[in-house]
Order: structure tokens, then C-alpha cells, then sequence
């Protein structure tokens, strides 16, 4: 995982072929780029840590919680799920109140 900024974000977006704006996170999957590693690595979840403030607020919730929200997202990406496809909207959904759930057990 890693934190940046709005503008940061914005670049690799642009660079990776979406939108060149702000996001709260994007998820870059390993099988995506060059293979490399013992397979093990899944790939790298980027958040805005501008952005992420900004939606703690709105929603009223802490920061720390929102990080764990889009990092959880972020690695529902990794894993091939994809929110923008109807078939995988629900399942993502359930699978992020869940593990929101199970890793809140551990605070």
C-alpha cells in the first residue's frame, strides 16, 4: 500500500490510462505489469491520502477507517472484482462490509 496525494494519484491514473484526475485509490495488479516475484505479491494499492480525508469527513467516519475502506477495496481489485461489472457489484459490496467487519474485531 501506498500513501500519496491528489496530484500523485491524478498522475498515475493518467499514466496508466484512466482519467488524469484525483481518485481515492487505484489497485495495480502484479499479473498487469512485468511477472516478477514468488507470486505471492498481488500487486500495489495506491490511496490519496488527501482524498481519503476529504471522504473520512463527508462520511463522518475516522480517517483510519476510511483507510481500511479503500484498502479493503483495493485488494477486492487485486483479487479480479471489479464494482464497474454488474455480475461483480453485490459480491464486492458484501465482501468489503465483511472484512470491514472482521478487521474491525482486531482495533
Amino acid at each position: 500500500m501506498v500513501l500519496v496525494d491528489d496530484r500523485e494519484i491524478a498522475r498515475l491514473a493518467g499514466d496508466f490510462g484512466r482519467r488524469r484526475r484525483a481518485t481515492d485509490v487505484l489497485a495495480f495488479a502484479q499479473r498487469e505489469g512485468r511477472a516478477g516475484g514468488d507470486g505471492r505479491q498481488l500487486g500495489d494499492v495506491v490511496i490519496s491520502l488527501e482524498t481519503a480525508r476529504r471522504q473520512a469527513a463527508r462520511r463522518r467516519v475516522t480517517l483510519q477507517r476510511e483507510l481500511r475502506t479503500l484498502l479493503i477495496h483495493g485488494c477486492l481489485h487485486l483479487h479480479g472484482l471489479d464494482h464497474m461489472r454488474r455480475a461483480d457489484r453485490a459480491r464486492m459490496r458484501a465482501l468489503e462490509r465483511h472484512l470491514a467487519w472482521e478487521l474491525a474485531r482486531f482495533e
